[in-house]
């Protein structure tokens, strides 16, 4: 039976390949930092693996063939090194689409998937990297605000995005793990695009309240989101945003497409999530 590490497993879609992949039968081992702190489904084994400490490699890869895998260059060529030892066979990364941009590689967004990738590329292993854009979850970032009737403050709010659902991700990184998609390289999205307006629309409508949305200008941006992420980040992601004002996002990759299973809407992942944006 095939044995796949799963890294990232605190995350939401680390916690969702686990879970579809052990209930389908296969044989599963959980990768963390601090495996005692992980809530996985009983029968998955727990392993301990932070990829800036090469001395846990061998134990947490002793048997894996597939992988899959964050991204973190820190440790990745000892990682992939590791990997080719132990036999592995197939990592499916969790990239990100940024890496597609122009000069990628000097973007703080998308420099280290594109490190990840291309040490994954140099390897012997077969690879499929998967390259989501925005995560529908990312609005929880307003939920501290939302919770208090506190106005939405951007200085782009009408910047277009096809957010993907969670689950949608968790479901085409499972299929890239035992299915046709090995080897790919989609980008996964929403089915639809939606400016950050509209999604808080969306998230008034299922709240039953209204969210204020105040345009503020890019000074004020950097300086309120220079709080929580470094400059060259706020930087990129302001960039970013203002060209997504011109149109459309493109609406590449979903599970539709790939799985032939409906995608699910972001207006799904607003009404499961209601909780987040209501304040205890």
């Amino acid at each position: 039976m095939t044995t796949t590490l799963v890294t990232g497993s605190r995350g939401k879609v680390g916690q969702g390949v686990i879970a579809r992949l052990h209930a389908a039968g296969h044989s599963v081992r959980a990768a963390s930092a601090r495996p005692a702190d992980l809530t996985v489904p009983d029968g998955v084994e727990r392993t301990e693996l932070a990829l800036d400490r090469p001395e846990a490699f061998a134990a947490a890869l002793r048997g894996v063939q597939q992988v899959f895998l964050y991204p973190q260059p820190a440790g990745i060529n000892a990682f992939v090194e590791a990997a080719e030892a132990a036999g592995v066979e197939h990592v499916v990364l969790l990239s990100s689409s940024s890496v597609l941009g122009p000069d990628a590689e000097n973007d703080p967004l998308a420099g280290h998937s594109l490190l990840v990738e291309r040490a994954l590329a140099d390897s012997g292993l077969d690879c499929t990297f998967l390259r989501p854009d925005a995560f529908a979850s990312n609005s929880l970032g307003w939920a501290y605000s939302i919770g208090r009737g506190l106005p939405i403050r951007l200085a782009h709010p009408d910047a277009h995005i096809a957010p993907i659902h969670p689950e949608d991700l968790s479901d085409i990184a499972a299929e890239a793990l035992t299915g046709p998609l090995t080897g790919s390289a989609p980008t996964p999205t929403g089915p639809e695009s939606l400016t950050f307006r509209d999604q808080l629309a969306v998230l008034a409508e299922v709240l039953g309240r209204e969210i204020p949305v105040e345009r503020i200008s890019r000074a004020e941006a950097e300086e309120q989101m220079g709080r929580h992420m470094p400059a060259p980040v706020v930087t990129s992601l302001l960039d970013l945003w203002e060209a997504a004002t011109h149109g459309p996002a493109p609406v590449h990759d979903t599970t539709l497409t790939l799985l032939g299973r409906p995608a699910r809407s972001f207006h799904q992942w607003a009404r499961e999530n209601t909780a987040a944006f209501t304040r205890p």
